[in-house]
């Protein structure tokens, strides 16, 4: 793994950057809280490791900016500052470990190890778009062109259906069983009258049209090629 260590005293750095290497790990070490949010932001690291009394930016204070860029990288603290307080301070801020010094080599690794071995941390996708048709779906907005579209439930739901797939094509079976839980056929226009009404609603008032019926197929959001 590729480890960052921000920790401002010489003896504990050197005898941390020496374990973890012996343990097959590449450490890059610095001193300074401020160096430390700049190297953890520029560079790709497994795990950072920081002790929370640092010159230049303090830990918390690196931390919180450093997930404040949307920085995932699993942070254990390692520091003297260890009372209960302290500890749920430091998880607040957006560590995902502490450890107290003094502290035993061998259960450093075995905790660095434990983040290690976490996937990575997915992206929730919060907003769809297909050409300038944005769906937000945490606010359940509709915007094209900056207008925004005013939709009904089942309207927004099977437009983020056909967003998620956008570019692809999507049968009449799949909108049955993914907008209204349907694994048979009802024998209705359902589909048809709800694309219908959608497409009135985001393409008719624009010049381009996005969503298409793909003839004997299903239907298709798509941008202009």
């Amino acid at each position: 793994m590729r480890i960052l260590l921000v920790e401002d005293d010489k003896s504990t750095a050197t005898f941390v950057v020496r374990g973890l290497s012996e343990a097959g790990n590449v450490c890059d070490w610095l001193a300074d809280g401020q160096d430390g949010l700049f190297q953890a932001t520029r560079e790709d690291y497994d795990v950072i490791i920081a002790d929370r009394m640092l010159p230049g930016l303090d830990g918390l204070a690196m931390i919180r900016a450093i997930r404040a860029a949307g920085n995932r990288t699993p942070v254990i603290f390692l520091t003297a500052i260890g009372g209960v307080d302290d500890r749920v301070e430091g998880l607040d801020a957006g560590a995902d470990d502490y450890l107290v010094k003094p502290f035993a080599f061998s259960e450093l690794l075995a905790r660095v190890n434990a983040l290690g071995r976490r996937p990575p941390v997915q992206q929730v996708q919060t907003v769809l778009k297909v050409y300038d048709l944005e769906l937000d779906l945490v606010t359940r907005t509709a915007r094209r062109g900056g207008q925004q579209i005013d939709l009904l439930p089942k309207e927004f739901t099977l437009l983020e259906v056909l967003m998620r797939n956008a570019g692809r094509v999507v049968t009449r079976t799949m909108l049955l069983e993914r907008v209204w839980d349907f694994h048979f056929d009802p024998q209705t226009s359902v589909v048809e009258t709800h694309v219908s009404r959608l497409r009135a609603k985001i393409d008719k008032p624009f010049p381009i049209s996005l969503l298409q019926t793909i003839k004997n197929a299903g239907y298709s959001l798509r941008g202009p090629r």
